[in-house]
């Protein structure tokens, strides 16, 4: 078997919050004891709500942010701050806009050269630029675009240019943080079908961020549901579709749309006020909401557990 592109024991990301004039500082828990594993050619998504740590958990593994506590390898290679330049070509991210993520300045060619310059400098001109000419036509780019700036292309055409971009130093992993969701329908498809050929192409790991399950659905092997950052939920994308344990992914799974006018669905609305991440219950963060809650889910945390579909759920489904 592989040796695993990414893998994270206990991840955690705390911030400091400063609170009012007469009060100290306290602690948000965006991300908490996060474990898991990513495969090469595998899509792991990472879902949940907004404000439940997705995008956070990006930012820990490009090392954009540090961890508070826990570690993860990339290609067996420990992302500590020795071995930060060594892993940073081995990871990049496309991020949500396409229309904020490129410098408006640069011509198309040198957005894709740069990364390039940066980290291979003992690459020369004429070979940066015949691998960025090799690279558009790879996202389905013409030739002529080369020497256009950002703003002569559309939302798909740009998001195209940033997993260009991304790809330029061959890494082996894609971080995508929700990169469909600010373009259309139409064109969110041709960009999915995309990534999808590229990851077959080239053997990419994608660490998927989302929060539309329809997509998730088309794209990931594995998925991660998280809520107020923590997993709640964890298994493979079939499991989890056709059998969800906890009662938040019933309730986000219930919340998706059906394509079929004529198909019923049993909707769950959750019910009672979502806690505050700089003040978590003792029990159970889900347990104000959930209607399976009981004594012991308000005075104990659940664990998810090292199982194959796992649930941090004392009565899951």
């Amino acid at each position: 078997m592989n040796a695993p592109v990414v893998k994270a024991e206990n991840l955690s990301r705390h911030y400091s919050v400063r609170g009012g004039l007469f009060s100290g500082s306290r602690i948000l828990r965006a991300v908490s004891d996060t474990s898991f594993e990513l495969q090469p050619g595998k899509t792991l998504a990472v879902v949940g709500e907004s404000g439940c740590g997705k995008s956070t958990l990006a930012r820990l593994i490009t090392m954009i942010e540090e961890p508070t506590s826990g570690s993860f390898t990339i290609g067996g290679v420990e992302a500590s701050p020795a071995n930060r330049k060594q892993l940073r070509t081995d990871v990049q991210i496309v991020f949500q806009n396409p229309y904020g993520s490129l410098n408006p300045r640069q011509r198309i060619g040198a957005v894709l050269t740069e990364p390039l310059k940066i980290n291979r400098p003992d690459i020369t001109a004429g070979e940066r630029t015949r691998r960025a000419r090799e690279m558009l036509a790879l996202v389905g780019l013409r030739p002529e675009h080369y020497d256009r700036y950002p703003h002569m292309f559309s939302g798909g055409q740009r998001q195209r240019i940033a997993v260009a971009r991304a790809l330029m130093l061959e890494p082996k992993l894609l971080v995508l943080d929700e990169p469909v969701s600010a373009l259309d329908l139409s064109i969110q498809s041709q960009i999915l079908n995309l990534l999808v050929d590229l990851q077959e192409r080239l053997g990419l790991a994608y660490l998927f961020i989302s929060h539309d399950l329809s997509v998730v659905k088309h794209m990931a092997d594995d998925i991660i549901v998280m809520y107020l950052g923590r997993p709640v939920e964890m298994g493979s994308k079939d499991a989890i579709f056709a059998h969800p344990r906890h009662p938040y992914t019933k309730a986000l799974l219930s919340a998706t749309p059906v394509a079929d006018p004529q198909g019923k669905r049993n909707r769950i609305k959750l019910e009672g006020e979502l806690p505050s991440p700089l003040d978590l219950p003792t029990g159970c963060a889900f347990a104000p909401r959930c209607w399976k809650a009981q004594e012991r889910c308000r005075a104990e945390r659940p664990e998810l557990g090292a199982v194959t579909h796992g649930a941090a759920c004392f009565f899951p489904e």
